[in-house]
């Protein structure tokens, strides 16, 4: 299965320069946040490709207006044609105003909630954040740290991929698309990328 993963930054070359066979062999999006709901819609309107999505740290206008034809995954357990996923969305609280932050106790709280279904699954393939894991190509300022309970998750049930956004590509010289945690894949998914499970 060919997976297209998405983050933080329209991708005039999905959206501007739209075509279909751009697509071709793609059989699932999933977005890691922080995407303006028209281009997710946009996405989903015109393809004949499920879209999914986790809510990023600046995705509070999700709230009033979702993603039309998108499906959220957004602290829920999902199985799409066997590939079982969990969506984690938004980053580390460095404002206490803001919907879709969280300290590290709260997500740690909002992981305990899927434990039924990740025990009763045997565990998950695919783990879609927005915020990174701690350590792993996160930042060093409270806005950009990844959380530890990522990380804990990610090693102790050993996904094939951890896909995650929040980190752009123009933030640090040391940006890297790819990563290990253990034997998990880690991808920043910033604009676009594919991956294949």
């Amino acid at each position: 299965m060919k997976i297209l993963v998405l983050a933080d930054q329209e991708s005039e070359y999905l959206w501007d320069y739209f075509e279909r066979s751009k697509f071709e062999g793609i059989d699932l999006i999933i977005s890691c946040g922080d995407l303006d709901a028209g281009y997710l819609s946009f996405l989903a309107t015109l393809l004949p490709i499920p879209v999914l999505y986790v809510h990023g740290n600046h995705d509070t206008k999700y709230q009033t207006r979702p993603p039309e034809g998108c499906i959220s995954i957004d602290g829920e357990y999902y199985i799409y044609k066997g590939v079982r996923i969990v969506g984690l969305g938004g980053s580390m609280r460095y404002r206490k105003d803001v919907e879709n932050q969280y300290t590290e106790r709260e997500m740690a709280k909002r992981v305990r909630k899927l434990l039924l279904p990740l025990v009763f699954h045997r565990g998950f393939d695919i783990l879609v954040a927005h915020a990174p894991a701690r350590g792993v190509n996160d930042g060093e300022d409270l806005a950009h740290q990844g959380f530890k309970v990522f990380r804990r998750l990610i090693c102790h049930y050993h996904p094939k991929y951890f896909v995650h956004g929040h980190i752009h590509q123009n933030y640090t010289s040391r940006f890297k698309r790819y990563d290990k945690l253990d034997d998990t894949t880690v991808v920043n998914a910033y604009e676009r990328c594919i991956i294949e499970i």
